[in-house]
């Protein structure tokens, strides 16, 4: 090579190869797109048709770890003592009783909480088994939830049991939240986009289970619940919320009504269960009425072009604009 000669440049990764610009601004288009594009394929490839999205709180603990943890609060000089965390922060506060029992009635209430972990779980399990039995090319109604701990865990954890598939729609925080090992591997997402996963809860889902929750679940429940109220979704979607006791003292929906805010008819879009047999025999009526029998007399649509490319895709709702 001659001394003033320039050496032979390597090679340019391509494009889609490009980390840094994939993670850079000018990426987040083609970021935006894959997190639409790669769960569609994965849902087809596991021909999964549509959804039962289950919402609730993540610090749910199953009954056995609520007593357990209930157990060692209430018996400090037990053989196995509470983490560090759990022990009274202060000398002072331990004096005058302050942090303790404050630990103590969370411990307590996580107990009574308890039973919604397992009513998920059981109800979850329900709706699997029945599922599982209906007559399809493609899987009906699959169990989904965000994936991590809580009643989202039960969800999945029901329907593993009931041996079907499960979904689990993570979202990738600052404080991680781990995917649940309940959750089939090859229907495990990770989004970075809360809408992009948003998207997905809302798309495929035909009903959606309301477990007591914080903000989390509030934002979920009024979002579909807008966009049944307003049809963006052009089909009917059936929402169950579960436990009447804790969400009357949480909502107060008369006084949007009394105020004007919202129609009587508008309260008609969900309905309130206090057992999972209960919200079973819903989701079961429900779910036969406007997702099954419908389906049976609806007139033989051609087949699609890219139905021969994907073989049984999902039906995918589609929106009204």
């Amino acid at each position: 090579m001659a001394q003033n000669e320039k050496p032979i440049l390597a090679r340019a990764p391509m494009a889609y190869e490009n980390g840094t610009f994939l993670n850079s601004p000018d990426g987040r288009a083609l970021r935006i797109l894959s997190e639409y594009q790669e769960p569609l394929s994965r849902f087809r490839r596991e021909r999964i048709q549509d959804t039962v999205v289950f919402f609730g709180s993540a610090r749910f603990a199953n009954l056995s770890s609520a007593e357990s943890a209930l157990q060692l609060l209430e018996k400090p000089g037990s053989a196995t003592p509470a983490p560090e965390h759990e022990q009274p922060a202060t000398l002072e506060g331990a004096l005058h009783g302050r942090e303790s029992s404050l630990k103590l009635k969370r411990a307590r209430a996580a107990v009574e909480m308890a039973r919604y972990y397992e009513d998920a779980r059981r109800l979850a399990f329900l709706l699997t088994k029945w599922s599982m039995k209906l007559p399809s090319k493609r899987l009906r109604f699959v169990v989904t939830s965000g994936g991590g701990p809580g009643i989202m865990e039960a969800a999945n954890q029901g329907a593993s049991e009931a041996g079907g598939k499960t979904i689990g729609l993570n979202i990738r925080l600052p404080f991680e939240q781990f995917p649940n090992r309940y959750i089939t591997p090859e229907l495990n997402f990770e989004f970075h986009y809360f809408f992009m996963r948003k998207y997905w809860f809302a798309y495929l889902a035909k009903a959606l289970v309301v477990f007591p929750g914080g903000f989390g679940t509030l934002d979920e429940l009024f979002e579909i619940l807008t966009l049944a109220q307003t049809e963006k979704l052009a089909k009917k979607i059936i929402v169950l919320i579960y436990g009447k006791e804790y969400w009357n003292k949480v909502l107060n929906l008369d006084a949007l009504v009394d105020s004007g805010t919202i129609s009587p008819d508008d309260k008609d879009l969900f309905c309130f269960v206090d057992t999972p047999e209960e919200g079973f025999e819903m989701l079961k009526q429900s779910l036969t009425k406007y997702h099954l029998q419908q389906q049976q007399v609806r007139p033989q649509e051609p087949e699609k072009e890219d139905s021969k490319e994907h073989g049984d895709f999902p039906e995918i709702a589609k929106t009204r604009g």
